[in-house]
């Protein structure tokens, strides 16, 4: 398979405009202080345009990035590039499929930060993406990823309907407005997954100069889903919550996160 890939082909350019317009994202700063305890260097799976990586390389701390986006890669890329030598220094790029990628190196912490695990749609490759994650794990060291609690009974809801999910402008331009609306297409039960199509509008004065669409689509996961693949992949708990406060991983939890080492490795 391509270790490379054109996905988020159109979405890439309105990634870090979009995110940076939910104020209610609080990933980033988890990841970060995980990053801190590990004391790195850290290994970021699915790094994209680096909203969770280049904080972590702000802080000083080495940071490997690997994604198989070619569009992703470019964006975190430029970013990079204007940052402050320090930081560039810190960062290592991979481009990579999460299924199989190998490195000539093992890390403290692995991540897999917002939501790449539900890229993988057959238990076969979450199984895969798991091993090749754990594969980079110095002994004792933690693998740390999130996916989405599913509320079921909304899962259903809204099929063909359009929802306005984010809007900002880009910097320098407060006379431009791009919004970001999301449609969800389909649902499969049987195999937990959900197609998305996301539609970008740009704003000039309030006049419509643009749209474009790009299609996602996301498996969902059960707890028993999950802590079957633990099982499978060699891991066993170190901690798991429902929220990135690390509230209770309960019938109120929005998020399941969780914090994994090899079984049989040392307790941290």
């Amino acid at each position: 398979m391509p270790s490379t890939t054109n996905s988020y082909h159109v979405a890439a350019k309105y990634y870090d405009g979009a995110y940076g317009a939910m104020r209610d994202l609080t990933d980033a700063p988890f990841y970060l202080n995980l990053a801190r305890e590990s004391g790195g260097p850290v290994l970021e799976i699915g790094c994209g345009t680096g909203r969770v990586l280049l904080p972590i390389a702000r802080e000083g701390i080495e940071i490997h990035g690997v994604d198989n986006s070619g569009p992703m890669l470019g964006i975190l890329k430029e970013s990079i590039s204007r940052e402050k030598p320090a930081v560039r220094r810190k960062v290592t790029l991979h481009t990579g499929d999460m299924r199989e990628f190998r490195l000539d190196r093992k890390f403290p912490l692995v991540t897999i930060p917002f939501r790449p695990m539900q890229h993988m749609f057959s238990v076969g490759d979450q199984l895969r993406a798991l091993t090749s994650a754990a594969a980079h794990l110095t002994k004792g060291g933690i693998l740390a990823f999130d996916v989405f609690y599913p509320k079921f009974d909304v899962l259903h809801r809204g099929i063909g309907e359009e929802k306005l999910e984010a809007e900002w402008s880009p910097p320098g331009k407060p006379e431009t407005v791009i919004r970001r609306y999301y449609r969800k297409d389909a649902v499969d039960k049987i195999n937990q997954s959900y197609a998305l199509t996301f539609i970008f509008r740009t704003y000039q004065n309030g006049q419509l100069t643009a749209e474009e669409n790009d299609t996602l689509k996301m498996s969902y996961y059960t707890y028993p889903h999950l802590r079957a693949l633990f099982l499978l992949a060699g891991l066993e708990l170190v901690a798991e919550y429902g929220s990135f406060a690390k509230g209770f991983l309960d019938n109120n939890a929005d998020e399941m996160i969780f914090l994994l080492r090899k079984a049989g490795s040392p307790g941290v």
